[in-house]
């Protein structure tokens, strides 16, 4: 028999198994899940630019 795959919860740290049985994975519930949304909707989770400028915007046409 195969051995479940176990994987951590990303927002509290608990154990939880992925399957078809844990509806919020890879959180462990609920809870953990709205935090994490609340999170990235607060933005709370950044993704950070490249210093190199190479993510800036252009700057607008100029108007001659």
């Amino acid at each position: 028999m195969k051995k479940p795959t176990v994987v951590t919860c990303p927002q509290c740290g608990k154990e939880v198994v992925w399957n078809s049985d844990s509806p919020f994975r890879p959180f462990c519930g609920e809870r953990c899940k709205m935090i994490d949304l609340g999170q990235w909707a607060s933005e709370g989770y950044r993704i950070p630019l490249d210093e190199s400028g190479a993510d800036q915007e252009p700057p607008p046409p100029s108007q001659a």
